[in-house]
């Protein structure tokens, strides 16, 4: 029987951290079903005689050793015969991100990328909030600061967030002071921000809540350092186990819906405090590891069961 082929558009390989690296989760996975894993960046694409072509490395990967992959073969893979893709690579979602997913749409609907390529193009991480602002602190999104002064004084502790930002990089917290300077510059190097009152209960950490396929699936709380705001794992947060509340699960089930109708297979959306904070996670959701630890669940197994629903 022929393989099945999967193909994964991610950073490079020797960057995975195996105790955390979701993508790592779900190709092991992979593996089990019998794909055949082809491994590339975005700098492997290419549009040759009406065909995406990727210079890839067909890989096994091993759990649990500190060898944890072996690269096969190198192979010019024509990306219409595998069955499916993953986009995994991490943001900052940018012009680069943005020219892949051109390349992913032209590809046959025999192949499923996930997420859909124009999905993850036009479901902003952050704008894309505004759909539930009812259910988030309040929150503007703008680059003048004049607009953040007068917001900073009504509410008097605000945190600034770059639009396209992730895993908690480059936010700020204006307490005491509000120092024009400072922020100006900011801005002129981030560009649009999202401006939210800041939610003091954060010190008890926020739900990174997941869904699959327009379904509630699961969810962790991630604590922040002692000290800190952010609760992201790659900033310091700590996993603990969780479980939502009715108001959570109205709110998160609301956001899975509408993802499902804008084609969005897969994302993660963090709650504090019974608020959605506006982080709309899908261009490469993370947490599974931690999520199974916690829970002795195998959410790989169930990305896969739910991916076979789209054929």
């Amino acid at each position: 029987m022929k393989k099945k082929i999967l193909a994964i558009q991610a950073d490079p390989l020797s960057s995975i951290n195996i105790k955390t690296d979701t993508t790592f989760l779900l190709a092991l996975e992979a593996q089990k079903l019998s794909f055949k894993i082809y491994w590339y960046e975005t700098k492997n694409l290419s549009y040759e005689n009406s065909k995406v072509f990727v210079d890839a490395k067909e890989v096994i990967f091993f759990k649990n050793k500190k060898k944890y992959y072996k690269i096969i073969k190198n192979f010019k893979l024509d990306l219409a015969k595998a069955q499916y893709i993953l986009v995994r690579q991490n943001p900052p979602f940018n012009m680069d991100y943005i020219t892949s997913t051109l390349y992913l749409e032209t590809l046959p609907k025999k192949t499923i990328v996930l997420n859909n390529p124009v999905a993850i193009r036009n479901v902003s991480e952050k704008f894309f909030s505004i759909n539930f602002l009812k259910f988030m602190p309040s929150t503007i999104f703008t680059k003048d600061l004049k607009i953040i002064k007068k917001f900073y004084f009504k509410h008097k502790k605000i945190v600034i967030k770059p639009i396209h930002g992730y895993a908690g990089k480059n936010i700020l917290f204006i307490n005491n002071n509000f120092n024009s300077i400072k922020i100006n510059n900011y801005i002129k190097k981030i560009g649009h921000v999202m401006v939210q009152k800041f939610l003091p209960k954060v010190k008890y950490g926020d739900k990174r809540i997941f869904i699959l396929n327009g379904k509630v699936k699961g969810a962790i709380r991630r604590v922040p350092a002692k000290g800190s705001i952010l609760s992201n794992i790659s900033q310091g947060g700590n996993a603990v186990k969780t479980q939502l509340n009715k108001k959570e699960y109205y709110i998160a089930n609301l956001v899975a819906k509408r993802l499902k109708r804008q084609n969005i297979f897969f994302a993660g959306i963090d709650l504090i405090s019974n608020y959605l904070i506006g982080d709309i996670n899908v261009t490469s959701p993370t947490g599974l590891p931690q999520y199974n630890n916690l829970n002795g669940k195998n959410f790989a197994k169930i990305f896969w069961n739910e991916a076979k629903k789209l054929k």
